[in-house]
């Protein structure tokens, strides 16, 4: 769709944020985007992606250097309006454009204030939230969506205005699998179909390689460019700007250093396929690896977490009331590393904030008193969770000692951030929790957790936790939490908006914490890849329920099913479906390390 027009011009442009001292987060940037191109940025958290977006729409202004959006100066406030009628964003966070009480009227809110005709603006709200999915939240509050429902309700408020250029900053990174291929499709189509010029921050590689072309920034600078095949066979200098490779290239490399001719290729199906050429030229036909080995916890069962019954109802007696659980039962062993995965709005959330009682069962509840059950009738099932020797279900119990063993970080860790220093926020937990320490053991304790999280010490305990990187913050969060050393650790979408080195790491800091003292740490995610390669275990939870759980390579291997609910499956298994029509059976446990294993052992001249 491209016509050579330039619709975007950055000339040598420069921006840097106030107190950054003299650090561009914008460096001296020279970027043509041409009418109806397709355009992804990737680049490491903080490498000036977010800053490029707003530079855009004029929502920051530049230092230097001149900035051309559809022939409009944007330095000039006259033009401001035009760009941003004509040029739309979508932010990482849905909190920073919900503006009205319904969600409709958010959808409406765009459109209405550029003046379109009133019956124009019923279609365009119909349009914007079938393509997003969430026709059926149409009357209902955005204060009572979830994160993922939430962004697909912004991205809905931007397309309700139909702009020539739509700018998606890691607007995707809180969706489940669905909404985000839904997502992507409706920018895809509006792409291809209608012309419409797409700028796609993200961290998703797959999203990437959708694109005409991908640049890499780094500090500020854009340090690659060229097609997504391009840049991602550069391989090793992604890996200097702070970038992962993609788990596919990963594989490959692998694959390639034990003996193997695979091409260098970026979907499942194209590496699918060179594995059975690489098979077929070896004479290997029909091959089966050895069944994937289940792994068994040794668990003494001290820190078992079970729930029973558990329903929750948001807003009861309401209007805008909201079953989000519906009879959970679900058990959770001493010692796994547990995933808890599902669709946008599915409960995770709701569950995951009952099992440290940020929401209490209503037995526990003060004022709670058991009604009387009426002669002939049966009582009512209550809902019971306990977690090691905390019965949550009791209202005697010690909840404050309950918060100290089961530490809790939030989907957005910036709404668990709040006083004026790191330290101040880190020690928090600990001064409430521990009150007899000494002032030497608190600064110990604090410092060691911060460190732990990857984070210096001495530059960063007297700063402001608001001014930090949202990477930073996350950290941040997970050390205020930790720093009480629970038992066990629960994480809502924990690598979420982290770009893939950093979603490395925290996973890595995991690992590390569960290893030394942490008994069991439960992870919710989005993140099928995550979820393959780190647990032990995983729950599907759908529409309020419990309806799987099982270890990655069972959960995995029912993929139908999984798509069936929203969900997807790791690249792994997409490769092994994709294998089996070349007659080629993998069994492995989702991992890359054991998916590549098996490779080589049937191309080494047997069964892995």
């Amino acid at each position: 769709m491209q016509n050579g027009e330039n619709v975007i011009e950055f000339e040598n442009v420069k921006f840097s944020y106030p107190g950054a001292d003299g650090v561009f987060a914008v460096n001296g940037v020279s970027l043509e985007v041409k009418r109806g191109e397709f355009l992804s940025v990737i680049g490491h958290n903080g490498s000036g992606k977010s800053t490029l977006a707003r530079l855009i729409n004029g929502l920051l202004s530049a230092d230097g250097g001149k900035i051309t959006v559809l022939g409009l100066d944007v330095a000039e406030g006259k033009n401001s309006r035009e760009i941003r009628r004509r040029a739309g964003i979508v932010f990482q966070n849905p909190d920073n454009q919900m503006v009205a009480s319904i969600v409709e009227d958010d959808v409406a809110f765009g459109p209405e204030n550029l003046g379109v005709p009133r019956e124009e603006i019923g279609k365009r709200i119909d349009w914007a939230l079938k393509a997003v999915g969430m026709e059926e939240y149409r009357h209902s509050t955005p204060t009572r969506l979830s994160g993922g429902q939430k962004q697909r309700i912004a991205v809905a408020g931007v397309l309700a205005i139909k702009p020539e250029i739509l700018v998606l900053d890691e607007s995707t990174a809180m969706l489940d699998p669905k909404g985000r291929r839904e997502v992507i499709e409706v920018v895809r189509r509006l792409n291809k179909e209608e012309g419409m010029t797409v700028i796609l921050i993200t961290h998703f590689m797959e999203e990437a390689l959708l694109a005409d072309r991908t640049i890499v920034m780094n500090r500020g600078e854009i340090v690659l460019a060229g097609t997504p095949e391009e840049i991602f066979e550069s391989g090793e200098k992604l890996e200097t700007y702070n970038l992962c490779l993609p788990r596919i290239t990963e594989i490959i490399n692998t694959l390639n250093g034990a003996g193997m001719k695979v091409d260098n290729v970026l979907r499942p199906e194209e590496l699918a396929k060179s594995i059975a050429e690489n098979f077929k030229a070896k004479g290997i036909e029909n091959a089966v690896s050895e069944k994937a080995a289940d792994v068994e916890i040794n668990s003494p069962h001290e820190w078992d977490i079970e729930v029973k019954n558990l329903t929750f109802t948001y807003s009861k007696k309401s209007p805008f009331a909201t079953k989000a659980l519906k009879g959970i039962n679900l058990k959770i062993d001493d010692g796994e590393f547990f995933g808890i995965i599902g669709h946008t709005g599915s409960g995770k959330s709701t569950l995951v904030q009952h099992l440290n009682a940020l929401i209490r069962l209503p037995q526990a509840e003060k004022g709670y008193r058991a009604k009387k059950v009426k002669k002939g009738k049966p009582a009512p099932v209550l809902p019971k969770i306990t977690i090691g020797k905390f019965d949550l279900a009791n209202k005697k119990t010690d909840f404050k000692a309950l918060r100290a063993s089961v530490g809790m970080v939030f989907q957005y860790p910036e709404y668990q951030l709040f006083a004026e220093t790191v330290f101040a926020d880190v020690a928090f937990g600990l001064k409430n929790f521990k009150k007899n320490l000494s002032q030497e053991e608190i600064e110990k304790a604090v410092k060691d957790s911060i460190e732990i999280v990857g984070l210096n010490y001495n530059e960063v305990k007297d700063k402001s936790p608001f001014d930090l990187s949202g990477g930073q913050k996350r950290r941040v969060a997970i050390a205020g939490v930790i720093v009480t050393k629970p038992d066990v650790l629960i994480l809502d979408e924990p690598a979420a908006g982290l770009d893939p080195l950093g979603k490395k790491e925290i996973m890595e800091l995991l690992h590390k914490l569960h290893k030394e003292w942490c008994r069991t740490v439960i992870i919710v995610s989005h993140d099928m890849d995550e979820v393959a390669e780190n647990c032990t275990k995983a729950a599907v939870i759908s529409n309020g329920e419990a309806v799987i759980c099982e270890s990655p390579a069972k959960l995995f291997a029912e993929a139908d099913r999984l798509l069936s609910l929203g969900l997807d499956v790791p690249l792994t298994s997409k490769i092994c479906s994709e294998l089996k029509t070349y007659g080629v059976s993998v069994e492995c446990d989702c991992t890359s390390e054991d998916f590549a294993k098996k490779i080589i052992g049937i191309y080494g001249g047997g069964n892995a």
